[in-house]
């Protein structure tokens, strides 16, 4: 084959069962399970468990799989001592990749074992929280706030960001369903990183730090702060036209608008839509930004819809996150702590049948020809 195709658009790179996406009609499952039926029954824990194991788990083995995972949510000193070390100023995406090559470091004497994959899995999925946490306090001239291993993952999350108090368990269930909606979306650009390191046989936390250096990326997951960013411009829902009549002029991007899978609105948007909603109700009024943001899809909708221009998971996600007081900056990192279960459940089917990845080019580069000497250019 000697097409070259941009962006690899429609190629079939791999052949997977973690999850399916058919963005015609917007649906995206897991496993088989539709979003929509995991996010409202399901926890981060269990839908972990699927995605790792590829089966809804019995009680008996959800709730040794929860043990586990707990086990692993402290870190060792040696990530505490090198997140101490670095610039304050430091994004939280740039810690947690740093974070997990020291993970590799911190373990590296167990490497060989029967159990090495397996027990890596566990611990960066159950460490990556810690860390998002621990860099918060510490960037803020605190101590991090150690874990609770009587607590759900959503719940220990929260518990050590609030510095040691305890999430209102409406905020704990939010924080949950954004958890599971972010574990997987099918061959995106950082799956594919981790697919890529994976082929080559790095380990697991090596694999994991390059596919957190891709979602770190405005044009992937680091989309959700430019949409808040966004929304901040506009600031109230009347201002919305005049603003996308100015960002469409210039070709501008409307950031959290449009997605290269979905041709509808993103099934994760909508969950979080209606998240929104129900918080607004349940604490009695939610930020202006959600009023702006709905004008914006509906504006867009009118002008964009018929090029399958709808909002996709960012749009909404950044704005839930404001209402639960949580810094901009840890959007992203949050997205990273679902979606390394993903990028674990694709490595395991990569490694299990492996093959180097190894594309090829089309060269349009210079003809053969002769060195120069220095002295004859």
């Amino acid at each position: 084959m000697s097409d070259y195709v941009p962006g690899l658009g429609g190629i079939v790179a791999t052949k997977s069962a973690v999850s399916s996406l058919d963005g015609a009609n917007g649906i995206l499952a897991y496993r088989g399970y539709p979003v929509e039926d995991l996010a409202a029954n399901s926890t981060f824990e269990e839908a972990t468990q699927l995605m790792l194991e590829g089966e809804l788990p019995q009680q008996a083995a959800l709730d040794a799989f929860t043990k586990e995972l707990r086990a692993d949510y402290a870190i060792d000193d040696a990530l505490i001592n090198m997140m101490k070390a670095l610039p304050k100023d430091m994004h939280p995406m740039a810690v947690l990749q740093a974070a997990s090559s020291v993970i590799d470091g911190v373990y590296t004497s167990e490497q060989g074992s029967e159990t090495y994959n397996k027990d890596m899995t566990m611990r960066l999925i159950a460490q990556y929280g810690t860390i998002v946490a621990a860099w918060d306090a510490i960037r803020n001239g605190k101590e991090p706030v150690a874990p609770r291993t009587d607590l759900s993952y959503a719940a220990n999350f929260m518990y050590m960001l609030g510095g040691g108090v305890e999430a209102a368990e409406a905020d704990v269930r939010m924080m949950d369903i954004c958890l599971v909606l972010h574990i997987e979306h099918t061959i995106n650009a950082s799956t594919f990183t981790a697919m890529v390191t994976g082929s080559a046989l790095a380990r697991p936390a090596l694999v994991m730090a390059s596919a957190t250096g891709t979602l770190a990326g405005p044009l992937h997951g680091g989309a959700n702060e430019r949409v808040l960013n966004m929304l901040h411009e506009i600031e109230t829902a009347d201002k919305a036209e005049a603003w996308i009549d100015n960002a469409l002029k210039n070709k501008n991007v409307i950031w959290g608008m449009g997605h290269r899978e979905y041709a509808v609105k993103d099934p994760r948007a909508k969950i979080l839509e209606k998240l929104l909603r129900q918080y607004g109700e349940d604490k009695g009024a939610v930020s202006p930004l959600f009023g702006a943001a709905l004008k914006v899809e509906e504006i867009c909708e009118a002008r964009l819809g018929a090029k399958g221009v709808y909002p996709n998971v960012d749009f909404y996600s950044g704005i839930l996150y404001q209402e639960m007081k949580i810094p901009v900056d840890l959007y992203t990192p949050i997205f990273t702590m679902a979606r390394v279960v993903g990028w674990l459940a694709h490595w395991q089917e990569q490694i299990a049948d492996n093959r180097i990845f190894r594309p090829t080019q089309i060269y349009i580069g210079a003809e053969k020809r002769s060195y120069v000497e220095m002295g004859k250019r």
